[in-house]
């Protein structure tokens, strides 16, 4: 925050008198200017508190943003801290540069928040906590090394969708999608939407919002609707069952996650006992996306490839479908198919490329 400036002139006091007292006292760190912060890069993606540099002005990052220079306008992200000069780094500690808020014990951290620690080092939310200790809540908090102007811990080229191009993509989403869940759980899967350059990534990450809109009406549900399939969705033959009850794996989170078998996998894969604790897909942000991108990536269906390799290796959307929901295909629910390629050409035009060929399966 900007430090109060010492007022040192009095009413009583002549002008000769203070002119000649402001000679005689050291310049203070607040009189000076301020050095200026790492120069803003726009390619690099900022969170809420990283500090940069733009002609000749610092400027801190309200939330999470990326393409979009400082200013006093636009989407109102970025604050003018003043004029800077000279030459800056960061916040000191955990290397790099750095300059991220201190942490403060019970304060509420969503999944994504770094923050620096009592010990110098910087740690970043990787779940949702109300100001846990980032060196003993490790399920909470992961060490952050800064590699550049304070980016997304892990998601190392940024996201090829901003979040204001999120934001137009899914208007009326249910809060608990949140992008910086998003944002967050691609650090599991550093291929999805960064392979076959920038055209294909984008296509990718347009062909998969474009199948979780679907799936939840626009990112809007994140439980099943129909209450009555809940309890169908326990295959007793597997050998681990269903612990957290026959109605616990119905569909839940950006891809609907389904069945025990799936749950058990997905937990697996992804480090987190969700066999035993599926409502995490339901109150965990970044594990829920992370189970939609575990399927993308994984998933084959009936397509005899993953969503990720048919996009990549020029398949096209209508195998993402495929692998996603077979029965919309060959006629099966031709409504529900369009749907889904309607939300893909819509995507691909917010992201600026083409929708490629086999639109539909």
């Amino acid at each position: 925050m900007p430090r109060k400036r010492l007022i040192a002139i009095a009413a009583t006091i002549g002008v000769a008198i203070a002119g000649a007292a402001a000679a005689l006292l050291p310049i203070t760190a607040s009189e000076a200017a301020a050095a200026c912060a790492t120069a803003y890069n726009n390619s690099s993606v900022y969170t809420g508190g990283a500090v940069v540099s733009y002609n000749s002005h610092n400027w801190t990052a309200k939330w999470w943003t990326q393409y979009e220079a400082p200013s006093t306008g636009g989407s109102g992200v970025w604050t003018d801290n003043g004029a800077c000069g000279g030459s800056g780094g960061g916040g000191g500690g955990g290397g790099g540069t750095c300059n991220y808020p201190n942490w403060v014990a019970g304060q509420n951290y969503t999944t994504g928040a770094i923050v620096r620690y009592t010990n110098g080092l910087y740690y970043q939310a990787t779940h949702d906590n109300p100001g846990y200790d980032p060196t003993i809540s490790t399920w909470f908090w992961s060490p952050y090394s800064c590699t550049g102007s304070g980016g997304g811990g892990g998601n190392t080229g940024g996201f090829v969708v901003s979040e204001a191009q999120f934001n137009s993509m899914f208007p009326g989403r249910n809060s608990f999608y949140t992008y910086q869940g998003l944002v967050t759980a691609l650090s599991k899967y550093p291929s999805f939407a960064t392979t076959g350059g920038d055209t294909v990534a984008k296509q990718e990450a347009a062909a998969f919002l474009a199948n979780v809109g679907h799936e939840t009406g626009g990112l809007v549900y994140i439980d099943e609707i129909n209450q009555a399939n809940w309890p169908t969705y326990c295959d007793r033959s597997q050998p681990y069952g269903c612990p957290a009850g026959q109605s616990a794996y119905h569909g839940r989170g950006p891809i609907q996650l389904s069945w025990n078998f799936n749950y058990y996998a997905a937990g697996n894969a992804l480090g987190v006992d969700l066999l035993n604790n599926p409502n995490l897909v339901a109150t965990d942000a970044a594990i829920s996306w992370e189970t939609g991108i575990w399927y993308w990536m994984t998933g084959t269906g009936n397509a005899g490839t993953t969503s990720h390799n048919a996009m990549v290796n020029g398949q096209g959307f209508g195998t993402t479908i495929r692998a996603i929901n077979r029965i919309e295909c060959n006629g099966g629910n031709t409504a529900q198919m369009q749907d889904r390629v309607n939300l893909y050409t819509r995507f691909a035009g917010i992201l600026g490329v083409p929708t490629g060929a086999n639109l539909t399966c």
